[in-house]
C-alpha cells in the first residue's frame, strides 16, 4: 500500500509542468477545505490523545505515530466553529510544515483532486484580515466552493503558541 507521501513524489514533478496540482479536501462542519497533497504524510484515524497542559484549547495534546510524537491540533476549534464529538468519518490529517511534522483533526476527508491552477481565485477581499493570512485561493468544482488553506500559516503559529505555552511553563516551574 502506497502512501500519500509516495504517490505525492511521483506525480509533483509533472505538476510542476503542466500547471496541475493535487489537493486533498476535507470537511469542517458545512465548509470544505483543501490542502496540496505535498504536505501530506499521511491521514490516520482518531486515537487516544495526550493532553498537555496550559495550551490553547485547540491544540488537543500529542499522539505517539510510529515512534515520532506530534502534536494534534482540533481545526474546528482554531477556525472558532463549536466542539464536536468524534464521528467515524472523524480523522487526522498528517502534516509536514517547515520540517516539522504536525496532526490536525477534520471532521471527515473526503478525496484527493486534481486541479489547474487557473482555477485558483484570490480570497475576496471582504475576508478579515486573520481569515485572509490562512487562505491561499478559492475553487469552484461542480457547484461547489472549496477553500484552500495555507497550512504553513496555520500550524506554524500553533506549533509557536505551543511552543510559547511550554516556555511558559518552564519558566514557572523554575
Amino acid at each position: 500500500m502506497s502512501t500519500v507521501a509516495e504517490v505525492t513524489t511521483a506525480e509533483s514533478r509533472q505538476e510542476e509542468t503542466t500547471g496541475t496540482m493535487q489537493l486533498v479536501s476535507f470537511r469542517l462542519g458545512q465548509e470544505e477545505y483543501g490542502v496540496e497533497i505535498t504536505k501530506v504524510q499521511e491521514i490516520i484515524l482518531m486515537g487516544e490523545i495526550t493532553r498537555v497542559p496550559q495550551v490553547p484549547p485547540y491544540i488537543k495534546g500529542l499522539i505517539n505515530l510510529r515512534s515520532t510524537v506530534i502534536p494534534i491540533l482540533d481545526l474546528r476549534l482554531r477556525f472558532g466553529l463549536p466542539p464536536q464529538e468524534p464521528t467515524d468519518e472523524t480523522r487526522i490529517v498528517v502534516l509536514n510544515v517547515q520540517e516539522k511534522t504536525i496532526g490536525m483533526i477534520v471532521d471527515a476527508v473526503n478525496q484527493v483532486l486534481r486541479i489547474n491552477r487557473e482555477q485558483i481565485a484570490p480570497p475576496p477581499p471582504t475576508v478579515g484580515k486573520v481569515g485572509r493570512e490562512c487562505l491561499t485561493g478559492l475553487v469552484r468544482l461542480d457547484g461547489r466552493l472549496l477553500i484552500l488553506l495555507d497550512v504553513d500559516k496555520i500550524l506554524v503559529d500553533a506549533d509557536q503558541e505551543l511552543t510559547d505555552s511550554s516556555a511558559t511553563t518552564d519558566t514557572i516551574a523554575e
